[in-house]
């Protein structure tokens, strides 16, 4: 196909648009992997929707926050902690508004080598699925929970030992990992399909 044919269309435009970013994003992710890039970030204000078979961890905490923007506004956020989380069939789609496009990525679909993410934390607006906690303890201190990243001191909380959640599906403006190995990486530009 032609360049020419390809600039003739909106879609056509927006695909060629979003080739870079694609291309930085597969850099930036292999560099998370690797624990080379920092995930420290202010964040678009745009969601994405995250989908699992399954999510394991241990070292669990949840409590309230904010994300910032580039602009320093605020966004509400309920902020999830795992020290060590296994996650099977991750799904994650991100929608560009107004346009049938997006990004649509998929991972850990071998049931043998599943996703695997060290202290990861997740900023989300709406979580769904069936949970098991371990040693649970809600109401605590946000302050004194048992993982390395905490909230704000007298701010309630919950944490727990480890955390089991199947069939998750999850709202999010953030997510981000010391290490995060996903095998079977499959990127690619679509139609707007979402994981949910």
């Amino acid at each position: 196909m032609k360049l020419s044919a390809l600039t003739r269309t909106r879609r056509g435009r927006a695909v060629l648009a979003a080739v870079p970013t694609v291309a930085v994003l597969g850099v930036l992710m292999g560099g998370v992997a690797q624990g080379a890039v920092p995930v420290s970030m202010a964040i678009s204000g745009q969601q994405f929707k995250i989908a699992a078979d399954s999510l394991e961890g241990t070292g669990f905490s949840q409590y309230a926050g904010e994300a910032k923007d580039a602009d320093g506004r605020s966004h509400p956020v309920a902020i999830a902690n795992i020290k060590d989380a296994t996650l099977h069939n991750l799904c994650q789609s991100v929608k560009v508004p107004g346009m049938p496009l997006g990004l649509l990525i998929s991972a850990g679909t071998d049931a043998k080598n599943p996703v695997k993410a060290t202290d990861l934390q997740i900023g989300m607006s709406d979580l769904r699925g069936t949970a098991t906690f371990s040693s649970i303890r809600i109401g605590v201190d946000a302050s004194t929970v048992n993982t390395k990243a905490h909230g704000s001191k007298g701010d309630f909380a919950m944490d727990s030992d480890a955390i089991d959640i199947q069939n998750l599906k999850q709202v999010s403006s953030s997510t981000s990992a010391a290490v995060f190995k996903l095998t079977d990486l499959h990127l690619k530009i679509s139609d707007g399909t979402e994981c949910f």
